[in-house]
């Protein structure tokens, strides 16, 4: 599917999006105006300002808050990934060095916090109470899931709670409260509030699954990344705690690897990365996220009669069934 022709609904207001994140990240001190722009142009999905856009078409039309709604969420998305680079020491993203890599650690910290401080400013005049408290709940349980991630890096005993808890609060919430705020940004009545939150939910946990399930089967070239590097950084996935649950050699590969990383057989952990990719769990992490993506479209079933549902269940099948 292409996905640019579903959206061509939206196209002039993701343009809109598009050229006042880049005004917004070139308009400071040069250091900052640099790493900022060097970050939106390694590209992405957009797919929180997307959902932002499409959930508001259920409401009233041409709401002025919806195009600052979606800009605030996709550069607190974009903050997040600049700290997790840090975290990782990650030396590429989407193709593209990192921010950390072409400058520093303490330059892409406060890069990070200039584009979160930003998304805050952008809102401080939206007179929509509601709106404040989704957001300020969602970043607090954003930087609850950062945390929980840098203490379970290298730590062998997580089970799938611990890992749906993650990437709930990681991936998962972000993508609700585009959806969520969307909807109220366009004053929606509560039944479709409710409803657009759950589908923007229920699709992100597909979506991060399907991310945890592309660092495997993916080439690197796809991922714009080395296959594995999640496996790398001390990170467990679904794939992973599902293979190590049935396979002694993946878990003792991965065992001895958490306790030295620097020092363990680098082939070997290569290998184990291929193993998972192959195996099993590969097909039951489909089978998680398939799950997910089902819970989604029957959300979106329960919302009014509205052309934009056509695109929502084309982006939702879109984003669940992607190879890259």
């Amino acid at each position: 599917m292409k996905l640019a022709a579903t959206l061509s609904s939206i196209k002039p207001e993701m343009d809109q999006v598009e050229r006042k994140i880049k005004e917004i990240t070139s308009a400071e001190p040069s250091m900052i105006s640099h790493t900022s722009s060097h970050l939106l142009e390694a590209g992405g999905k957009r797919i929180r300002p997307v959902f932002v856009l499409l959930a508001s078409k259920f409401g009233a039309p041409m709401q002025k808050n919806v195009i600052e709604v979606a800009i605030a969420l996709e550069l607190i998305h974009m903050a997040s990934l600049v700290h997790d680079d840090v975290i990782d020491r990650a030396t590429i993203r989407r193709g593209k060095p990192t921010v950390n890599d072409l400058w520093d650690n303490g330059t892409a910290m406060f890069t990070g916090d200039f584009i979160f401080a930003r998304a805050v400013e952008l809102l401080q005049n939206l007179d929509e109470p509601r709106l404040h408290l989704v957001l300020s709940h969602t970043i607090h349980q954003l930087t609850l899931g950062e945390i929980e991630q840098l203490k379970d890096r290298y730590m062998i005993g997580q089970n799938l709670f611990r890992y749906f808890r993650r990437i709930k609060r990681k991936t998962a919430l972000l993508i609700a409260s585009s959806t969520e705020l969307g909807a109220i940004s366009s004053q929606c009545n509560d039944e479709e509030i409710k409803q657009l939150k759950r589908f923007g939910y229920y699709i992100g946990m597909a979506y991060q699954i399907i991310d945890d399930i592309l660092d495997f089967t993916a080439s690197e070239k796809e991922l714009g990344k080395p296959v594995g590097s999640d496996l790398l950084n001390g990170h467990l996935t679904l794939p992973t705690i599902l293979a190590i649950q049935k396979d002694e050699a993946s878990l003792s590969s991965i065992e001895a690897y958490f306790k030295d990383p620097t020092a363990y057989n680098r082939e070997q952990i290569i290998q184990t990365i291929q193993d998972i990719g192959s195996s099993s769990a590969i097909d039951e992490a489909y089978a998680w996220s398939d799950a997910y993506l089902d819970r989604a479209l029957i959300a979106l079933e329960k919302l009014p009669s509205h052309p934009i549902k056509k695109t929502l269940r084309k982006i939702a099948i879109y984003l669940g069934k992607r190879k890259y």
